[in-house]
């Protein structure tokens, strides 16, 4: 049954509204089975937060950084289905040399 809920809530001022977009169409992509949903919520003052039925995953203010989609997908899989593999998005990077 899919009763798991994403919002994302992006800053408007920032014109974050195609990177909210971006990763919501990542996780409807990966987790379409899984899903109820996903809101895309505007917002202010650099706001861009992720949060799993209503729990914050993600908040850009308190990483100080945006995150990635490998890593918004791996922190919703361990909320929903820590058990299940990811494929390439859990493979680790490649260390450059």
């Amino acid at each position: 049954m899919t009763t798991h809920n994403i919002e994302i809530t992006y800053c408007t001022q920032c014109r974050w509204l195609l990177r909210a977009a971006w990763l919501a169409q990542e996780l409807l992509t990966t987790f379409e089975q899984d899903l109820a949903g996903v809101t895309l919520r505007p917002g202010s003052n650099g706001i861009f937060e992720i949060s799993l039925n209503q729990k914050l995953l993600f908040s850009r203010k308190e990483a100080g950084r945006f995150p990635e989609a490998k890593e918004v997908k791996q922190l919703v899989r361990d909320c929903i289905d820590p058990e299940r593999d990811l494929g390439h998005s859990d493979r680790p990077k490649p260390v450059d040399m």
